[in-house]
């Protein structure tokens, strides 16, 4: 269900009202990126994912059928986290199963397990055999893959992407800034292609991994509907 104000402990003085956008976004809860959904305090400039702001206070998860994940404001402990979804540092927001010990951003946690815009049918898989197109090594962190079992980019590969692309959003570039909207992830030079094929199957290949790298991107950062890939999509070009 979707609220338009919401009032959260994380920002107890003012409502948080819903709104879209198309401008990237860092968010006060996890401390990741974001983009499309959120929900805002205009006043404080504070964000928060629609998974931040409305959390489930316990998860399970398909690939830890042993594990129920808590809801957590901050890192336990005061040694350093990593999602074991993407491989990146825990920071903020967190989902943790206290007796294994695994972590998963909110974002990570709510994954789709399968993203499907009608062309593409692309599956996420805790561990993959074939190698990340973006890195081609195997293994790692979660993949999505496609359908046919030749594409595969780790979502692991896709948070560096978005580092290496957004540092000033990390380190202060201001957020909000519109000037971020042309530093989405730009698809030159970002794909490899490891595997040994005709000039023009690889050409095929790096254009269906094009495609599905924005509904990948899209849903790494909190809102995986086809029309926010599709306003990714537009930015990617103009890079």
């Amino acid at each position: 269900m979707k609220y338009t104000e919401i009032s959260h402990f994380s920002h107890p003085q003012h409502i948080l009202k819903f709104e879209y956008t198309e401008v990237p976004f860092k968010c006060d809860g996890c401390k990741e990126v974001g983009i499309g959904s959120r929900y805002r305090c205009s006043f404080c400039d504070f964000d928060l994912h629609m998974h931040c702001a409305v959390p489930s206070l316990s998860i399970s998860h398909p690939f830890y059928p042993k594990c129920s994940f808590q809801f957590l404001s901050r890192p336990p402990g005061d040694t350093p986290r990593y999602c074991n979804a993407c491989e990146k540092d825990v920071t903020g927001f967190v989902y943790h199963c206290k007796t294994c010990g695994f972590d998963l951003h909110p974002c990570c946690a709510k994954l789709p397990m399968v993203l499907d815009d009608g062309e593409v049918k692309l599956y996420l898989y805790r561990k993959v055999t074939s190698p990340c197109h973006r890195c081609g090594r195997k293994g790692r962190s979660w993949s999505y893959q496609s359908a046919c079992k030749k594409y595969n980019l780790h979502v692991a590969c896709v948070r560096e992407m978005l580092v290496e692309n957004w540092h000033e959003l990390y380190f202060g570039g201001g957020k909000g800034s519109r000037k971020l909207q042309s530093q989405i992830p730009s698809l030159k030079n970002t794909l490899q292609t490891p595997h040994k094929r005709s000039k023009g199957k690889v050409k095929k290949c790096c254009e269906m991994a094009a495609l599905a790298l924005q509904f990948i991107i899209s849903a790494v950062l909190g809102d995986p509907t086809a029309l926010i890939a599709g306003v990714i999509g537009a930015l990617m070009s103009r890079a």
